[in-house]
């Protein structure tokens, strides 16, 4: 449950695939459907000097097709290619597309290929941004660990072991102790083994919180300090 929402931008010359790619982008909450074209020729003057996050974009059209639409474009958005071929699917990841939609889209498939989406950016806003970080003392040596890639932490008696992008990091300390060198505004303590980077949380429900598609559980007592620290994001 993250509060990232992406400009997005739907390509499809099919006016009945628009309709329904169109909805699909408006129930969804991490999207924002900024304009959609019929074609690539309009959509390039439409695009051009915008600030887009996501182009959903089929491969038949007329005039031009995607990949030519792809090959004019001097800096590229994300790209969700959708097509009711699968022969295009190799060349797509050529252009390193986030992902292949198949027609007719179901709506869990297209929810996956969202949230790849919406990771990628929070990542690469990660690695351009200034990156808080803090050193911890791990196999006898000191590590630097970037605060905005740790998932989640959780207590293993004398030590925690971080869940980072980059793997596992294990550090002798209390999590009480830990915790405390940790900005309390995005990280959340929601279990007395748990702590998580609220940024990375994808979805939660009153028993359990989602990271990067893993459950970790929710105490019954932390569980307003939770929804508290997501409301301020």
């Amino acid at each position: 449950m993250t509060n990232k929402v992406l400009k997005t931008v739907i390509i499809d010359d099919s006016g009945m695939q628009m309709k329904v790619i169109s909805k699909l982008v408006k129930n969804h909450p991490n999207l924002s459907l900024e304009a959609t074209y019929e074609n690539g020729m309009v959509a390039r003057k439409g695009i051009k000097g915008n600030n887009v996050d996501l182009i959903l974009l089929d491969i038949e059209m007329p005039v031009i097709n995607g990949f030519d639409f792809l090959d004019a474009m001097e800096k590229r958005p994300q790209i969700i290619i959708i097509s009711g071929k699968s022969d295009y699917a190799l060349r797509a990841f050529d252009y390193d597309v986030t992902d292949y939609l198949h027609k007719p889209i179901g709506l869990g498939r297209f929810n996956t290929a969202i949230e790849r989406a919406v990771a990628y950016q929070i990542n690469t806003e990660l690695d351009q941004g200034p990156q808080e970080f803090i050193f911890v003392n791990s196999n006898l040596q000191k590590k630097k660990v970037i605060l905005g890639r740790i998932k989640w932490i959780e207590a293993l008696g004398d030590y925690v072991k971080l869940v980072t992008d980059e793997g596992t990091v294990l550090v002798l300390s209390t999590m009480k102790a830990f915790i405390q060198r940790l900005p309390s505004e995005k990280f959340v303590r929601i279990h007395k083994s748990y702590t998580v980077n609220i940024e990375r949380i994808d979805r939660f429900n009153s028993t359990s919180v989602e990271v990067a598609g893993v459950r970790i559980p929710l105490s019954r007592l932390r569980k307003n300090s939770l929804e508290q620290a997501l409301s301020e994001i």
